[in-house]
C-alpha cells in the first residue's frame, strides 16, 4: 500500500504508552506521517516524544504551552496533515493500528469520504469493562443519530478516518472530548459519504490511565444539541 495516511495523535501524560503506540503506527505500510500533539504533559511525555521524533523523520511532534484538551490537540494536528487521508489515533493502547487497512478500504475504493471504526459491530474482539460507559455511549450515539439521521453504532469512537480536504474544511470548536459529537454533526451536515467498519477495542480502566468521565458525557450531550441545532 502506498503512503497515503496522516495519523494525528493527541497526547496528554502518556509516557507509559506513547512509544509502543508510535511503534505500532509506524509499522503500518500506509503511514506517511505521524503528527503527535503533546497537550502540555507533565509526566515526561514531551521529552520522550522529542527523542522519538529525532530518530524517525515520519514523526512530527509539537506541543501546546498550556493544557487545552483533546479537541484542541486534534485541531492543531489536523491542520498540519498533508497526506491524502487523515485518521485519529489515541496515544494509549486501546485501539489497534493494524486495522488501518480496513478503515482505509472504503476511502481507497472511492466509496466513502469518512469512515468510523465501530467497537460495537462485526466480530472483532473487545475488552469487557464498564456497563454504564456502554449505556452512556449507546444513549449518546442514539441521540446523535436522531439529529443527524445517520445510523451509526459508535459515534464516540476514536477511530475516524477522512479525506484530508473534508476534515480540514471543518472548523473544530470544542477543546475537550466534545470533538466526537461535534465532528459527527458537522460531517453529517456536509452530506458526504460515511461508512462504518467493525474494529477491536482494548479499553483501559481508570487505574490504567483512562481519563473520560461523566462530566464529559454531559458535555457530549450539550455538543449534540449545539452543533445539530445551530
Amino acid at each position: 500500500m502506498s503512503l497515503v495516511l496522516s495519523v494525528v495523535v493527541p497526547a496528554y501524560n502518556e509516557a507509559k504508552t506513547i512509544a509502543p503506540v508510535l511503534e505500532s503506527v509506524l509499522a503500518q505500510p500506509s503511514v506517511m506521517e505521524v503528527i503527535v500533539v503533546d497537550d502540555c504533559s507533565t509526566d515526561g511525555t514531551w521529552e520522550l516524544l522529542k527523542t522519538l521524533a529525532a530518530s524517525n523523520p515520519k514523526i512530527q511532534a509539537t506541543r501546546h504551552p498550556v493544557n487545552q484538551g483533546k479537541g484542541a490537540a486534534l485541531r492543531t494536528g489536523i491542520s498540519l496533515a498533508t497526506a491524502r487521508f487523515v485518521i485519529i489515533q489515541d496515544a494509549d493502547l486501546e485501539y489497534d493500528p493494524s486495522e488501518y487497512p480496513a478503515l482505509l478500504e472504503p476511502l481507497m475504493d472511492d466509496r466513502a469520504d469518512a469512515v468510523f471504526g465501530s467497537r460495537f459491530m462485526g466480530g472483532r474482539p473487545h475488552r469487557v469493562l464498564y456497563f454504564w460507559h456502554s449505556v452512556g455511549n449507546t444513549v449518546l450515539t442514539l441521540l446523535s443519530n436522531m439529529f443527524t439521521n445517520l445510523n451509526l453504532t459508535d459515534m464516540e469512537t476514536c477511530y475516524k478516518a477522512f479525506r484530508r480536504e473534508i476534515i480540514q474544511s471543518i472548523r473544530i470548536e470544542e477543546n475537550r472530548f466534545g470533538f466526537e459529537p461535534e465532528i459527527t454533526a458537522k460531517v453529517a451536515k456536509l452530506g458526504v459519504r460515511i461508512f462504518e467498519v467493525g474494529i477491536s477495542y482494548y479499553g483501559r480502566t481508570y487505574a490504567e490511565g483512562k481519563k473520560i468521565g461523566w462530566r464529559d458525557g454531559l458535555s457530549a450531550l450539550r455538543c449534540i444539541l449545539k452543533y445539530n441545532l445551530q
